[in-house]
């Protein structure tokens, strides 16, 4: 860890992170309908697109928060490397089991095939590649709000940085859904994400498939 690292430089990585999904909202309330379109009117290849250039833009914000963290202050989010034991993985297992079980409550069924059947199967496997960049820019929401306040805070057992994805990326949910329920779900989802970092012992190889099973499934 750089020397002068300090706590609110990687809650303002947490937050440049939550900002990064604020360029979806750009493009689909201010650039497409310039352009014309709507989402509620777009065809397959518009939908398609307009997931393909969001996905480019999380996945530069991304690229562009981990350089700087690896760099200017010294934490490489890949550096950890977990071996896991039982407990982990009974702990990976019911972090699932509680997420689906959500989520089947939320969608009255199976989330992947209610997609697929409303969808097709090419928007379907868009979809869900654009589900996979959210999870990934949302990791990082949770692994720098996790840094921010064990720095503050002196304890690496709680879940930090699921509280801070919580705060914003359920606040946002609630703002950008405008539904209540939709918003406190995804603060619960996102506090379990966080445990489920911890529980994987902060190794992103693993964080990044469990979190994108856990949201997407």
């Amino acid at each position: 860890m750089g020397k002068n690292a300090k706590g609110s430089d990687f809650l303002y990585l947490a937050l440049y992170a939550f900002a990064g999904f604020a360029f979806e909202l750009l493009l689909a309330y201010v650039i497409e309908p310039l352009m014309g379109l709507s989402l509620d009117s777009m065809t397959t290849v518009q939908n398609i697109v307009h997931w393909i250039v969001t996905c480019c833009v999380w996945a530069l914000v991304g690229w562009v928060l981990i350089r700087v963290s690896r760099k200017k202050y010294g934490f490489d989010i890949m550096e950890v490397k977990a071996k896991l034991k039982l407990p982990q993985y009974l702990g990976c297992i019911l972090c699932i089991a509680v997420i689906f079980y959500l989520q089947y409550l939320d969608w009255g069924g199976f989330k992947p095939a209610i997609e697929l059947a409303r969808c097709g199967t090419l928007k379907f496997i868009f979809q869900y590649i654009y589900y996979f960049f959210e999870t990934f820019l949302f990791s990082l929401i949770i692994i720098f709000g996790q840094r921010a306040c064990e720095i503050w805070f002196k304890r690496e057992n709680i879940p930090y940085g699921g509280i801070v994805l919580a705060l914003t990326w359920g606040i946002g949910h609630i703002l950008s859904k405008g539904s209540l329920t939709v918003g406190l779900l995804s603060a619960l989802g996102g506090f379990l994400f966080g445990a489920a970092y911890l529980i994987v012992g902060r190794d992103y190889r693993k964080t990044l498939p469990l979190l994108f099973i856990m949201f997407a499934f």
